[in-house]
């Protein structure tokens, strides 16, 4: 038997009582129980995941990882990895290479990374859709990526490029999308 003073309040204790809607503990129940499932089926890359081509519409000058899943990440270095010198593209034309249009801010992303990447990664060509120098900030020192671009004989000038529209190129026409 419990002692009746283990399950009345004290002196030194607070005698408040917290109500929970009945139906709380069924979520907690549904939450803890059936989420592993989810995930066990969907998993966290459920989300983020871009949708499966089918394999005759791989990219075709690009070369395996070996991986047995691609990362969009990986795929958007080896787009990159394509960009002829003295020439620029934009972060959504590289999304909508992939197929995935609206994911040009998770290219934003890889190209944030690039630097730490081998082989290397020439993501001082990749601008925004206007041709404006966005991903500048993320170079060390921040003036790095216009330097290369005018090393590769393409003119800038207040972080935009002057003659975007003669230099872009379209990853989805130049590799046959």
């Amino acid at each position: 038997m419990i002692p009746a003073e283990l399950y009345t309040p004290q002196k030194h204790q607070a005698s408040t009582v917290v109500f929970a809607p009945s139906w709380l503990g069924e979520m907690l129940f549904v939450f803890i129980c059936v989420n592993p499932w989810l995930k066990l089926f969907y998993g966290y890359h459920y989300l983020y995941s871009m949708p499966k081509k089918p394999a005759s519409e791989k990219l075709k000058t690009l070369k395996p990882s070996g991986k047995r899943e691609e990362n969009f990440f990986e795929l958007v270095f080896e787009v990159a990895r394509q960009i002829p010198k003295g020439r620029v593209t934009s972060y959504g034309a590289i999304a909508s290479c992939l197929g995935t249009k609206s994911s040009a801010r998770m290219v934003g992303w890889a190209m944030n990374g690039a630097g730490r990447i081998k082989p290397k990664v020439p993501a001082h060509r990749v601008v925004n859709r206007n041709g404006m120098l966005t991903g500048k900030a993320h170079f060390s020192p921040p003036g790095l990526m216009e330097q290369l671009l005018k090393k590769e004989g393409v003119k800038v000038k207040n972080d935009q490029v002057t003659n975007f529209v003669e230099l872009f190129w379209d990853p989805a026409k130049e590799l046959g999308f």
